[in-house]
């Protein structure tokens, strides 16, 4: 075997963020001068509104708005939102149109005109139901956003022939092969749901069985990136969600999130508000049709209060709670209204480029409203108040609201979660620079009263020892098992409760993946089965090859052949041995068409009718590339 010892594995897939950590990376360059004033004087603003029982964004006194921001109204229906008065102190009144949410619970304010960069906004609006409405009013100021559009995305190579399986039904793919190397024994284990990319190879969607056969490849075109391959419930199925779009060099995305059926039909888009668009991190559902998603805001910012430069940017990170139905911004949460520069741990860049102090990269919504992030840059998590957005508590990083009990700080960390007995998960990646001796999956136990956090369980992997100098993520399943996934390092584990490894798996070493998950998935698609048929190099035998792309269901392939232009008769049935499975038929043939059969032989799917091609056609260097 390969030896991966730890400076290899941190160094592998560093995709997404190693340049996170210098604080470098592309962008448009703007001329040497001092950068507005945007870190606040003071922290932990509310969103609430006084005197109501609204919440608006963007939040009273903050100064963190995009110039095309909406202002949102959420916790009223929109018959109680009236006479909204919206005036910029440099671009004047502004019109627009109050649109209702279709939970039925509050209005954005969508001005027809973007807003100055700079300047301070004043709102004013009656809240309540006739006689009984109350005249409100509040402002905030418009940051200065730093030009991206020039940044480039993160760079792509081909993969090795050895880290990929091809398809001759399937022409111009490039799958990563994933390498099982502790078997699952449980029948009932869910397939692993993952992506590729950015870096080595082609960039996409991928689903496999637990014994490593791919079911599911959906490869992104030209500089595009798939990430964060999910299964949530979407008006009362089980659907895929993910994100694509293009990674940049600064460390985050600018693209949407989708979700999928069954039949792999895109049946809702995300793609971000108010000036901002959807980044890769988090994309989160909860019932009503609301989204919550990550968005990054690198604005222009003078840091010398942090001993950084005049002209300075920073990568404010916003929590966005969208109505999926309308694409209205319902709430907006911003991370220099409540958390300081100070907490980072990343040095202030000398640059012009952002400063990515926080680093946003995973949002747990909570039943009761209130919301969980993760910030890598400042190695804590933050609980923020239903609402008001308000930081509640921390846990870890240099401000903690708990005394951290041995084994439970982080550095680095990735995918914060909240159980459902109020314990916490996070994947600790221990670097980038290395903190720790290795990546690991920890429970933590938080005792509210006493302020105390203490290790419950740390999953490391057992050899070799991983160090993910990137990403990951720690799922907690139903029976209380863990899947790891090491991200830059794309292995992929499942633990028992108890610590011990039950199945282990890893795509090739060069490449990245951001997280995997474990669901049983059941995908059916609409476009047919595919077969390709050619002679043997005898010209007297006939050789066919079958897949279906998506499909989870097929147990065995009936072959259709015929010659001339009379009908196709049944010549065989032969299982499905894997992503793509052939037969050999001991007769020529000139056209042949497959079924797809599941396990009581009812037919899923045919192919349409192909003509079979020459031993000579059949070569690859013969074949048109895909």
């Amino acid at each position: 075997m390969k030896s991966y010892g730890l400076v290899v594995l941190a160094a592998a897939g560093v995709a997404v963020e190693v340049v996170l950590v210098a604080g470098c990376g592309g962008g448009s360059s703007h001329a040497s001068a001092a950068s507005p004033a945007c870190l606040p004087a003071t922290l932990n603003h509310s969103a609430a509104l006084a005197g109501t029982t609204v919440d608006v964004s963007p939040a009273p006194e903050t100064g963190s708005a995009n110039p095309r921001t909406q202002i949102s109204f959420l916790g009223t229906p929109v018959a109680d939102i009236r006479d909204v008065s919206v005036v910029g102190s440099h671009s004047g009144n502004h019109d627009g149109q109050l649109r209702g949410y279709s939970q039925g619970d509050g209005a954005s304010f969508v001005p027809a005109q973007p807003f100055d960069s700079g300047e301070r906004v004043s709102v004013h609006a009656v809240i309540g139901a006739g006689s009984a409405g109350k005249p409100v009013a509040f402002s905030f100021a418009v940051d200065t956003p730093y030009p991206i559009a020039n940044t480039p995305p993160f760079p792509a190579s081909p993969a090795a022939p050895s880290d990929y399986q091809s398809f001759a039904t399937l022409p111009g793919v490039e799958a990563p092969i994933l390498t099982v190397t502790v078997p699952d024994h449980d029948p009932g284990a869910g397939d692993i749901l993952t992506t590729n990319g950015p870096g080595v190879g082609q960039n996409g969607t991928l689903i496999y069985t637990p014994q490593g056969r791919l079911v599911w490849f959906y490869e992104v075109s030209g500089s595009e990136a798939a990430e964060d391959l999910n299964e949530q419930t979407y008006e009362g199925r089980r659907d895929l969600t993910w994100w694509k779009g293009r990674v940049l060099e600064l460390g985050f995305g600018q693209g949407e999130d989708l979700v999928m059926n069954s039949s792999y039909q895109t049946v809702a888009r995300v793609a971000g508000g108010n000036g901002l668009a959807a980044d890769l991190h988090d994309f989160q559902l909860v019932p009503h049709d609301i989204a919550y998603i990550t968005a990054y805001n690198p604005i222009r910012c003078n840091l010398t209060s942090v001993k950084g430069v005049q002209d300075g940017a920073i990568e404010d990170a916003a929590v966005q709670e969208i109505d999926m139905k309308t694409g209205l911004v319902r709430w907006e949460w911003h991370s220099l209204d409540h958390i300081g520069a100070a907490e980072s741990e990343v040095e202030t860049p000398h640059g012009s480029s952002p400063w990515d102090y926080l680093h946003l990269n995973s949002i747990d919504p909570e039943p009761g409203g209130d919301v969980f992030i993760s910030g890598r840059s400042t190695w804590a998590g933050y609980q923020l108040q239903a609402g008001t957005g308000r930081v509640l508590w921390r846990l870890g990083g240099n401000s903690s609201s708990f005394k951290m009990g041995p084994g439970t700080s982080t550095a680095w960390q990735h995918d914060g979660r909240i159980l459902g007995n109020g314990q916490v998960t996070f994947f600790d990646d221990g670097a980038n620079p290395p903190i720790h001796q290795q990546s690991r999956a920890i429970r933590i136990a938080l005792n509210l009263k006493t302020h105390e956090a203490r290790l419950v369980a740390s999953l490391t992997h057992p050899d070799p020892p991983l160090l993910a100098a990137s990403q990951g993520n720690a799922q907690t399943l139903g029976n209380g098992n863990t899947v790891v996934g090491y991200g830059g390092v794309p292995a992929i584990s499942e633990f028992s409760p108890g610590g011990s490894l039950l199945f282990d798996s890893h795509q090739p070493y060069d490449t990245s993946f951001y997280r995997p998950f474990r669901f049983p998935w059941s995908g059916q698609p609409l476009s047919p089965p595919a077969v390709l048929a050619d002679l043997d190099e005898t010209g007297e035998e006939t050789i066919v090859r079958a897949s279906w792309n998506g499909a989870t269901d097929v147990a065995s392939w009936r072959v259709l052949a015929g010659n001339g232009s009379g009908a196709l008769a049944a010549q065989t049935v032969f299982p499905a041995s894997g992503f793509e499975s052939s037969a050999i038929l001991t007769q020529k043939f000139t056209r042949v068409a497959v079924q797809a059969l599941n396990s009581a032989g009812h037919v899923l799917g045919t192919s349409q009718t192909t003509a079979v091609t020459s031993f000579a056609a059949s070569l690859p260097s013969s074949r048109p590339a895909g």
